[in-house]
C-alpha cells in the first residue's frame, strides 16, 4: 500500500490526444518529496532549459505533495512547474483551495502536459475516467463563467483549475486560477497552459490518502494545528485581518514601497490596510482545504462605481495597486483585485507595472496619448481599467501585458522597472529589510517574497526577532529559510504555517505520513537539495550571477523618508557570504562537490 503519494501521475500529449498512466517515480520522490521539489525534477528532466516558454516542446506539470490532502495542518497545496514566460526561470507556482486535494482523492500525484493541442481544450478526470474535451465553448469566457460551466456539465463536487482571457491571449503574467479565487499566480504560468490551447483541468475523486503512522501521523497533525491557533500571527492576526494587516505593519517600519519604490512610506496607508478592509467590506473569512488559519477574505463592494462581489485583496495585490500605485481608494483596490481573478492576472504584477507606466508617465517618457489617458499617482480609475485592458490585450493594456520590465526596456529605461530576474518584486522595500534584498536577488524564480520570507524575522519577530536594517547573518538566515520553503511547497502544505510552527511539527507530520525513520536535519536537506536544483536549471538557460541582483534604485537612492531614511541595500557582502554558505563557487555556482553531496543527478 502507498503511504502519502498515490504512486501514480497522468501524462497528457496534448499533441498526440493520448492520455498515458504512468508510475510515480519513487527514487525521485524520495529525493525531492512532491510538489515543487518533484515538479522541478520532472521538467529538468524532460525540458531543455533553453526552451521557449511558448513553445509545444515545453511542459506543464501539475504537482500535488505527499502531505496534500491528508490530515495534516493546511494541507490543500499543489504546485503548477514549467518554464516561466515572465522570466525565463524555472516557474513553480504555489496554489491552495480544494483542487490539489481532488487530484490527490482521484489516485493521482500529478499531472504531465506536453504538446499542444490544435483547438482549446479541457482535462476531465473522474476517478479511474480521464478524457480530453474540446473547450472552443469555453475560448474567451472569464474564470468565473468557466467554473461554472465545467462544475453544470461534469460533476456538481468537481474541482475545476483554469485559466482566463488572459492566458488564452499570452499575457507574459497570466495565472491558474483553481475554485475561482485560488491562484497559481507568479511568472506567467496561465500564458503557457493558453500556448497549449487548454483551458482548463476539471477533477473529481472519491477517494483518500492513506499515511503509514495513523495515530503518530493524527498526534503530530493536532499538535502542528493546536500551536497555529495558539500562535498571536496565525491565530489571531491572520484569521482576523488577512494578510492585509500587513500594509500598516510594513508602513510603520518604514519598509512599504510606494510609488514604484520612491519611497517607503505612504501617508494614507491605513485606508488600505485589513484593519479598514474589515470595517468596510468583509463579508466572512476563509480558508483552504485542511485550514487551520482563515487568512482568505471574502469580500463585497455594495455601491460607487466599483461595485463587485469575490475574494481579496491579500496584501500583496493591496499594496500593488494601493502604496504602489499611490491610491488610497480601497473599493478600486478591491474591485481591481476582483478582476485580476476573473480575467487570471497576477496583481503583484499587474500593479506594479501600472505603476512604472505612471513614473515613465511622470518622466515625460510615455505622454496621453500613448497611453490613452491620463495617467499619474493616485489615479484609483485607471488601475480598474487597465486592469482590464491587460487582461483582454486591448489598447494600451498590450504593452502593459508584457510587464514592466518589458514595457520600460521597450522606452530605453528598465531602470524604472522594480524587477528582478524580470519579475515585480512584491511589497517589501529591502532598503528597509535587507535580508529580503538577498531573498530578491538569490530568488529562483525572479523577484519574490515566498522563497524564504526573512520578513517573518525582520518584522514580525518570528522565530525571533532580526535588525531589519542590519545585513549581519542574513546569509545564514535566508539559507534555512530557502530551504525549509522548498520542503513546506514540497510537502503540500501552505507556507503560512511557517509563521506559527518550525521544522520540527513540520517534519513530524512528513515522517509519520510517510513513515521515515530520519531526523529533522534530513528532511530540510530535501529543502536544500531542491534549491541547488533550481539553481542548475536557470544556470543551463542562461543565468548568471550578473542575474543575481537588484533594481539599481535600490542599490543606489537611499529611501528618503521613515526609519530606514538613508539605507540602500547593501547586497554584495551580503551575496558573497550567502554563496559560501551554499557551497557555491564565487560566481554562484554549485560546486560539484556540493551537487554529489546533495545525490543530485542530471
Amino acid at each position: 500500500m502507498m503511504f502519502g503519494w498515490k504512486g501514480t501521475l497522468l501524462r497528457v500529449n496534448l499533441t498526440e490526444k493520448t492520455i498515458q498512466k504512468e508510475p510515480l517515480n519513487m527514487k525521485d520522490a524520495e529525493l525531492y518529496l512532491g510538489a515543487r521539489g518533484l515538479g522541478t525534477k520532472y521538467v529538468i528532466d524532460e525540458v531543455d532549459p533553453k526552451v521557449e516558454p511558448f513553445s509545444p516542446e515545453n511542459k506543464v506539470i501539475f504537482m500535488t505533495g505527499p502531505l496534500t490532502g491528508t490530515f495534516a495542518a493546511c494541507s490543500g497545496r499543489y504546485v503548477v512547474v514549467t518554464k516561466a514566460p515572465l522570466t525565463g526561470t524555472i516557474g513553480a507556482s504555489n496554489s491552495g483551495g480544494h483542487f490539489g486535494p481532488e487530484l490527490k482523492f482521484a489516485g493521482y500525484d500529478g499531472i504531465i502536459f506536453e504538446g499542444k493541442a490544435d483547438g482549446p481544450v479541457y482535462l476531465y478526470i473522474n476517478d479511474d475516467q480521464v478524457e480530453i474535451r474540446s473547450a472552443a465553448h469555453l475560448w474567451g469566457k472569464d474564470v468565473h463563467e468557466t467554473t461554472d460551466l465545467l462544475v453544470t456539465e461534469t460533476e456538481e463536487d468537481a474541482r475545476v483549475a483554469c485559466i482566463g482571457p488572459a492566458g488564452e491571449r499570452l499575457v507574459k503574467f497570466a495565472t491558474i486560477m483553481n475554485d475561482k479565487h485560488r491562484a497559481a499566480g507568479r511568472s506567467g504560468l496561465g500564458a503557457v497552459m493558453g500556448s497549449k490551447n487548454l483551458k482548463a483541468v476539471v477533477v473529481r475523486g472519491t477517494g483518500a490518502v492513506a499515511v503509514a503512522q495513523p495515530d503518530a501521523f493524527l498526534a503530530a497533525s493536532m499538535d502542528a494545528r493546536t500551536k497555529l491557533k495558539a500562535h498571536p500571527v496565525t491565530g489571531v492576526g491572520l484569521p482576523t485581518y488577512g494578510t492585509e494587516v500587513l500594509v500598516n505593519v510594513l508602513n510603520q517600519s518604514g519598509a512599504l514601497p510606494t510609488k514604484n519604490f520612491a519611497s517607503g512610506k505612504f501617508d494614507r496607508a491605513d485606508e488600505t490596510g485589513g484593519e479598514t478592509l474589515r470595517e468596510k467590506y468583509l463579508v466572512r473569512n476563509k480558508g483552504c482545504f485542511g485550514c487551520s488559519i482563515g487568512c482568505a477574505r471574502v469580500t463585497r463592494i455594495s455601491d460607487g462605481p466599483y461595485q463587485g462581489f469575490g475574494e481579496g485583496p491579500e496584501y500583496e495585490a493591496g499594496w500593488s495597486y494601493g502604496a504602489n500605485c499611490g491610491i488610497h481608494d480601497l473599493a478600486a483596490i478591491t474591485k481591481a483585485n476582483f478582476i485580476c481573478n476573473e480575467l487570471g492576472l497576477d496583481p503583484i504584477t499587474m500593479g506594479a507595472t501600472i505603476a512604472c507606466a505612471m513614473e515613465m508617465i511622470k518622466k515625460g517618457i510615455l505622454s496621453r496619448e500613448q497611453v490613452g489617458r491620463d495617467l499619474v499617482f493616485g489615479d484609483a480609475d485607471a488601475i480598474v481599467e487597465l486592469t482590464r485592458q491587460t487582461g483582454l490585450r486591448v489598447g494600451f493594456g498590450d504593452q502593459l501585458a508584457e510587464g514592466s520590465y518589458r514595457l520600460a526596456e521597450s522606452y530605453g529605461c528598465p531602470e524604472l522597472s522594480m524587477t528582478v530576474k524580470k519579475q515585480e518584486l512584491p511589497a517589501y522595500d529591502p532598503r528597509g529589510v535587507q535580508g529580503m534584498g538577498l531573498e530578491y536577488a538569490t530568488s529562483n524564480r525572479g523577484g519574490c517574497h515566498v522563497r524564504g520570507y526573512l520578513t517573518a524575522p525582520e518584522i514580525l519577530g518570528v522565530p525571533e526577532k532580526l535588525d531589519p536594517l542590519t545585513t549581519e547573518g542574513k546569509a545564514f538566515w535566508l539559507k534555512i529559510f530557502q530551504d525549509l520553503t522548498a520542503v513546506i511547497d514540497s510537502a503540500g502544505i501552505c507556507l503560512f504555517t511557517s509563521l506559527g510552527i518550525g521544522l520540527p511539527e513540520i517534519a513530524a507530520q512528513i515522517r509519520t505520513a510517510l513513515g521515515w525513520d530520519c531526523s529533522d536535519e534530513a528532511i530540510l536537506e530535501l529543502g536544500e537539495r531542491i534549491w541547488n536544483l533550481e539553481k542548475l536549471f536557470n544556470l543551463k538557460a542562461g543565468f548568471s550571477k550578473a542575474d543575481d541582483t537588484l533594481p539599481k534604485r535600490l542599490l543606489e537612492e537611499p529611501l528618503p523618508d521613515g526609519p530606514a531614511k538613508g539605507k540602500v541595500v547593501e547586497l554584495e557582502p551580503m551575496l558573497e557570504e550567502y554563496y559560501a554558505l551554499r557551497g557555491w563557487n564565487a560566481d554562484g555556482i554549485p560546486t560539484a562537490e556540493k551537487t554529489k553531496a546533495l545525490t543530485i543527478e542530471g
